[in-house]
């Protein structure tokens, strides 16, 4: 088999245990879930106008405000927002009804039954499937790996105190500022995408409009594997052979989470496994992220190391001012940079409990080598229905493509030394 063939396979064979409706269908006896299309949306000004000085959080044990347990952040909302919509914060009612019932006809179309002859790609590259958001098409149809009730990417336009955001930046046009001229070659981060589900740089995942236009979020270096601007099916680049373990993206080694949902700043990726699970104690916070099974620890009145280490995900110290947890974070990895920025990139997230079932989630950027002023954005995490928690993401059991496609290179690097050597070339198996 081709190693681009097997490399679309590896990505589709990782097994996820993302909620009990999915455990239940891996039983031989059941059947994949069909999605349910979602309820029609409501009209964005008839959603709720509650104010988090309204509601007051209750306390745990340690008397710190309870941020409750299980959430998802998973939205057809962007980070970035679509550039056609200019300095506009909110959708109308009328966009969120189509954008809204989009969801419905992709759903239609991801709960048919998959072709088991149908091609591994579509002649001549084009997506199979129309109706299907090019994450969708790049991670999982090209090889018939996701029926739809085997994702959760968001069925809904986010909303912050009951607004249709267009965008969870809040700059004046939604998107990342320019860069200062000093800082416009600072190096960005590196294989920190290329996981099923990325979309294009500067989302951290998927979503409607944020798009390949959007800048940083950790995309690759040069844009050349899945997750950066290239001119592959949907907006996805062609995929490309990995000859050696450092070629592959950290998301498809399995050590971080694909985009940037651990963070920070803590972004959902348009696929599925949005969820989080928050654990108080006196002296920290865990924040158990569900895609590839990272663990967010936050120390809580402490100090900063001075070591040089930038472990993954940064060091993060918080404290809490009343009912929010405010927590800062430095020493960022390279291979985490944010937009092009981590050597002098520090990140202060706020979350916020502004009802049993919403927190508020908001995040600024300060880097003076890279930015005159602060920006950043927010969005409200979603409580999990009651019943649902987070389970194991079980990455790379059963995903032979990854073993199969380092030996084909040795293989390649066999054949072309006896060629060098002007031996005869064995056949390749």
């Amino acid at each position: 088999m081709k190693r681009a063939a097997l490399f679309a396979l590896g990505s589709a064979i990782c097994i996820v245990i993302a909620a009990p409706v999915a455990l239940q269908a891996q039983t031989p006896a059941a059947k994949a879930p069909a999605a349910k299309a979602p309820a029609p949306a409501k009209a964005a000004a008839a959603a709720p106008k509650a104010k988090a000085a309204a509601y007051r959080a209750p306390r745990n044990a340690y008397g710190q405000p309870d941020l409750g347990s299980f959430w998802t952040n998973a939205t057809i909302t962007g980070e970035s927002r679509p550039v056609a919509l200019g300095d506009r914060l909110i959708y109308t009612p009328e966009e969120v009804r189509k954008l809204e019932g989009e969801v419905q006809d992709e759903v239609s179309i991801g709960n048919l039954p998959t072709d088991p002859n149908a091609p591994t790609f579509a002649k001549g590259g084009a997506p199979r499937d129309a109706g299907l958001r090019p994450q969708f098409e790049g991670a999982g149809s090209g090889v018939g790996g996701y029926n739809r009730g085997w994702i959760d990417p968001g069925s809904a336009v986010m909303r912050v105190n009951g607004e249709p955001r267009t965008s969870f930046l809040t700059t004046p046009n939604g998107r990342a500022p320019a860069r200062k001229t000093a800082a416009a070659g600072q190096a960005r981060g590196f294989n920190t995408q290329g996981g099923e589900g990325d979309d294009a740089p500067g989302r951290g995942g998927g979503g409607r409009g944020g798009g390949a236009a959007a800048a940083g979020g950790g995309a690759p270096a040069a844009g050349a594997g899945r997750g950066g601007a290239g001119g592959g099916r949907g907006g996805f680049p062609v995929p490309q052979p990995r000859a050696n373990p450092e070629d592959w993206p950290l998301a498809e080694r399995c050590i971080i989470s694909f985009g940037r949902n651990a963070g920070p700043p803590m972004l959902s990726n348009g696929f599925y496994n949005n969820n989080y699970q928050f654990i108080q104690s006196k002296d920290s916070v865990a924040i158990w992220v569900e895609m590839v099974h990272d663990t967010r620890v936050v120390h809580l009145n402490a100090k900063h190391r001075t070591d040089g280490v930038r472990p993954w995900m940064g060091d993060s110290i918080g404290h809490y001012e009343g009912d929010t947890l405010v927590v800062e974070t430095t020493n960022i990895p390279q291979a985490q940079a944010y937009n092009g920025s981590w050597q002098t990139l520090t990140i202060t997230e706020r979350f916020t409990r502004v009802r049993p079932n919403r927190l508020l989630y908001q995040y600024s950027i300060h880097d003076p080598v890279a930015w005159d002023a602060d920006w950043g954005g927010e969005y409200e995490f979603d409580a999990l229905p009651p019943g649902q928690h987070v389970y194991e993401y079980a990455c790379h059991e059963g995903n032979y493509a990854m073993e199969n496609m380092l030996a084909g290179a040795r293989a390649d690097d066999e054949l072309a030394r006896q060629r060098a050597a002007g031996a005869p070339a064995a056949q390749a198996r």
